[in-house]
């Protein structure tokens, strides 16, 4: 049975390159969302076992997102990304729950793979 994934990013274009990267991957999307609170809407609707999250969101920043999530869904595994490169967020990432955090131009099903495998 397949991974299930629910993208989070407030861009429509990376939402579709993310769902068309993971489900070639063998993951499955089964939703997205463009805000923090929808994310958690989304996320207690459908109980994915990963969230890749967005870190800048219009409405809440990813690592609250993620601090809810984990809190909501303590098995839930949460991937951050961004723009922005690791080392401009590495404090942040550790304290949220999150298992880790990729830079969106480094996406790739084996790089998202990598960070779920690890513990949080």
């Amino acid at each position: 049975m397949p991974i299930t994934v629910l993208v989070v990013d407030d861009h429509d274009h990376f939402r579709v390159v993310a769902r068309l990267m993971l489900e070639a991957g063998g993951y499955r999307v089964i939703g997205e969302a463009a805000s923090g609170s929808e994310a958690l809407r989304q996320a207690a609707a459908v109980a994915p076992d990963a969230v890749l999250l967005d870190v800048q969101l219009p409405d809440m920043d990813g690592f609250s997102v993620s601090r809810e999530l984990c809190r909501m869904m303590p098995r839930v595994a949460v991937v951050l990304c961004s723009v922005r490169e690791t080392t401009d967020y590495q404090h942040s990432v550790e304290g949220c729950g999150a298992r880790g955090f990729l830079a969106k131009a480094a996406l790739s099903e084996h790089t998202f793979t990598q960070v779920l495998r690890r513990e949080r």
